[in-house]
């Protein structure tokens, strides 16, 4: 079993009198990694899960001597896909208030509905942590850097979601199965989403442009839909974690675009199931831009996974000179382009090394994917 990065960072943070919470989207693990967390903990757990009707029913209205019934012999409360039950911001704070000896850890797969559930009545009494598909530091020390290299074709089509990992031979149909009926669960059941259709094209046509600008605009012409309800899904999308976006970067340079954003997906392989494109590298004409995602994705992993705060961009001027990538932290301002081959390599435009002296310039390559992503 592949051990997450993230497992002594929740660890450390039990048992200090908060609720730990655990956001991600579907299908990455968040209850396997609540396992191994538990395993090392060896405390006696209730576990309760928010999709089965009865615990539903049963954590309605929740009280003070409701609780103390249910938890009587328990040291850990587990409550996995927390943001099917309501008032589980009540709940939870009803126990770290007044249960000292009991642990509460949640999941959920939906941060806008978890996030409206808990972040009121929790304030102050939670920790959070993001779980994402396995990144490329975890799958080295499963097994080793070479074997992750060679793997490079596979992550950028199947992409690392748990279970593509542990059964690579029926990744495509696990990665259907994945984008059809589980991606977009939690925003099917909302009133949120009342024309199912048309979200799926408004996905498949970010699927199809990552690397690029997105014009709201333009979009919405292109599903035939008014723009409000483009901005809504997108936002629906980066909210159950199908989808993250960076803001154009600007400061100095007068001709900076300024509004502009690109939308990435936080998994290449849920990309090549929204297209169905699981061709070989060879046979694709996109491979420039499905490596940027992955590169960028990795990115906000270690990010997530290293507790580092960062401010993220891209960065492009109105004659086209551009930077797929600028980071922004405390102590580090970087700026990284990326090339599929050592061949594509160029130079970083002297605009922004001018106007950005600070800042720290990397052109990489997937032969320089490894010091990037496992620093």
């Amino acid at each position: 079993m592949i051990v997450r990065k993230q497992l002594d960072y929740a660890l450390a943070r039990l048992f200090k009198g908060k609720a730990f919470i655990i956001f991600g989207p579907r299908q990455t693990g968040k209850t396997t990694f609540v396992e191994q967390l538990l395993a090392k903990v060896n405390k006696k757990t209730l576990y309760l899960n928010g999709d089965d009707a009865d615990v539903r029913e049963t954590l309605a209205k929740p009280n003070a001597a409701k609780i103390t019934q249910m938890l009587s012999t328990y040291e850990v409360l587990f409550i996995d896909e927390a943001q099917r039950i309501n008032d589980v911001g009540v709940l939870i704070k009803i126990i770290v208030d007044r249960f000292k000896g009991v642990q509460v850890i949640a999941t959920g797969s939906s941060a806008f509905e978890l996030s409206g559930k808990i972040n009121e009545p929790l304030t102050g009494r939670k920790y959070e942590m993001m779980l994402l598909p396995f990144s490329y530091a975890e799958l080295v020390n499963d097994t080793d850097f070479l074997a992750e290299e060679r793997s490079l074709e596979q992550r950028l089509i199947f992409g690392s979601y748990p279970e593509i990992i542990n059964d690579p031979q029926n990744a495509e149909e696990h990665l259907k199965l994945l984008a059809d009926s589980y991606l977009y669960k939690d925003l099917f059941a909302l009133e949120d989403v009342k024309k199912p259709l048309l979200f799926e094209k408004i996905v498949k046509a970010l699927a199809l442009q990552i690397g690029s600008e997105v014009n709201f605009s333009e979009l919405a012409q292109l599903v035939k839909a008014d723009q409000k309800t483009v901005d809504k899904y997108v936002s629906l999308l980066e909210k159950s974690f199908v989808v993250f976006t960076l803001p154009a970067f600007s400061g100095n340079v007068r001709n900076e675009i300024k509004k502009n954003k690109k939308i990435y997906f936080y998994d290449t392989g849920i990309v090549n199931a929204i297209t169905r494109n699981f061709n070989s590298l060879s046979n694709r004409n996109d491979v420039g831009a499905l490596f940027e995602n992955y590169m960028i994705a990795e990115r906000m992993k270690f990010l997530h996974q290293n507790q580092i705060e960062a401010d993220c961009f891209f960065w492009r001027t109105t004659q086209q000179q551009e930077i797929d990538y600028v980071e922004k932290t405390k102590s580090k301002f970087l700026a990284v382009e990326f090339k599929w081959s050592e061949r594509g390599r160029n130079k970083i435009p002297t605009t922004f090394t001018q106007a950005y002296p600070g800042a720290e310039a990397l052109i990489l390559s997937k032969e320089d994917r490894g010091s990037f992503l496992k620093q």
